[in-house]
Order: structure tokens, then sequence, then C-alpha cells
């Protein structure tokens, strides 16, 4: 009996056996999953960082999940800057990188056609420290207008610039940081024209920050506030006067006035019929 039961026994742990031998070897036999090379960040990097070799690596990344404009040799992207901030094992793009040849630091991050300019603030003016790089700020001035004719100069708030975006904060630029930070100048995206206005409006007046949503994108047109607006004032903008329009009335060419000579006219009554004959 007990030698019964030992060759049940014997018997299902060779059939166990085969049948995990069994089942590692179907799985060995498929076919491999077709992989291609990516060059990934091997650390965290700050928007403006050149790459190197110290910074990437290699990984095998499934061939039909790879992102477009990936790498697969670090030579390709060796001395490149990256214009966002990448994160340790992030894939390497060629949009995240600054055209060949560009130099680091935050130069490499301004958008082609615009230019950078730096704006003093303070606690109040930076939004309490909550426009951070990355964000989007509306532009503020206030300034004395032009004293109207028989009164006094007076003080007006009008929005300058929408939808700015902010570069750096003091001297950073990093983009991943949501905490707040009280710092005592703001570096601004704006194109020539918009840098000239800026300069003129920092000149004759106090600038302020307006933090706005990411994605609003809608323009507004307001007439400004003004002194009188704070106490109830009603103020009135006069709109610039339409001038009538001038209307061409031609005149048909006059028709020349033949001039009659003058004639004698005499009565005649013959028959009891009259009839006049001029000569």
């Amino acid at each position: 009996m007990k030698n019964t039961r030992a060759i049940w026994m014997l018997a299902v742990s060779c059939l166990l056996g085969v049948l995990v031998v069994f089942m590692v070897g179907s799985q060995v036999s498929q076919p491999a999953i077709a992989s291609t090379k990516v060059v990934v960040a091997s650390a965290d990097l700050e928007l403006g960082s050149k790459l190197n070799p110290q910074v990437l690596s290699i990984i095998e990344w499934p061939r039909g999940s790879a992102p477009a404009g990936t790498f697969a040799d670090l030579k390709d992207v060796q001395g490149r800057i990256v214009k966002t901030s990448l994160t340790r094992g992030e894939a390497i793009l060629s949009n995240k990188l600054a055209p060949v040849g560009s130099a680091g630091g935050l130069s490499a991050v301004i958008a082609n056609g615009k230019r950078a300019m730096t704006v003093r603030v303070n606690d109040v003016v930076g939004v309490a420290g909550f426009a951070l790089p990355g964000n989007y700020v509306d532009i503020l001035v206030n300034a004395r207008q032009d004293k109207e004719k028989g009164g006094d100069a007076k003080s007006i708030t009008k929005t300058v610039l929408e939808h700015v975006l902010v570069l750096a904060v003091a001297q950073e630029a990093g983009r991943d940081d949501t905490k707040p930070k009280l710092v005592n100048a703001v570096t601004l995206e704006l194109s020539p024209a918009e840098a000239e206005k800026i300069d003129l409006a920092r000149n004759i007046g106090t600038l302020s920050l307006v933090l706005r949503n990411q994605i609003d994108k809608t323009p507004v047109t307001t007439v400004g506030a003004r002194e009188g607006q704070l106490f109830g004032e009603q103020v009135v903008i006069q709109a610039a006067p339409v001038k009538a329009p001038v209307q061409v009335v031609r005149q048909a060419a006059s028709r020349p006035v033949v001039a009659l000579a003058k004639q004698d006219c005499v009565e005649v009554i013959h028959g009891g019929e009259r009839r006049l004959s001029c000569f």
C-alpha cells in the first residue's frame, strides 16, 4: 500500500515537472518584441541646460510606442540646449531642443522674433510672487494723463499689454517650481514693439502685473480706470467727431440762351378777324 502511494506521488511529480518544462519552453520560443534605441535624460535637466554624455543615456524602447522626434545616438544631441525642463528617464525630443548652434542660458529659449526684457517689481506688483516662469500676465500702467482745459492732470490706469509670457523671475528660469517667490525683477518675453511700449510706460508711470489663466487668450479692450470713477463720478468718454461725407454735386451744363431781337407788332382787323403781324 505504501509502495503504491509512493509510486503515485512520483508519477504526479514527474507530470508536474514535464508541464513546467513545457511552459518555460513555450515562453522562450516566443519571438522577441521589436525595440529601438532612444536617448533619454539620465538626470533632471533645467531649462537652458546643455546636453552632454554625463546627463544622457540610451535605453531600449518598444518600436511601436516610441514618440516622434527621438534620437538613437548620443552624437546627435551632443551640445544641444534644452528649451524646457526635463526629468530623469524622459526621452529627448527634437521639439524640446533649441536650434543647432544656440548658446546656453535664457537666450536659447526666447522664441523667434521675440525679445527678453526685465522690469523691476515688488511683492505686490509681482502678484505676491505667484508670477512664475511659464506663467502669463497682463501689464498695467498707472500714469498722469495730460490736463484738460481749465483742469488739472488726472491719474489713469490702463492695460497696455496682454498675455505676456514670464521667462524668468530674478535669476531663475526653471518652470517646475510652483511655490511663490518674492523677487525684485521679472523677465518678460516681448516683441520689439511691445518692448518699446513697456519701456515708455515704466518711464512715465508705474507698472503692475496681473496674473491670468494659462489657456485664456481672449483679448479684452478697456478704456482704463480714472480717478472720478473711484468716487462715483460719471466719466464720459468723448468719441472723435465724425466728419459728414462731402457730397459732390455735378451740375448739368447750362444751355446757351439765344436772345431774341426786339420786334414791332401791329394788330390787323380784316373781315371781323384779328391778326397780329410782327416785323
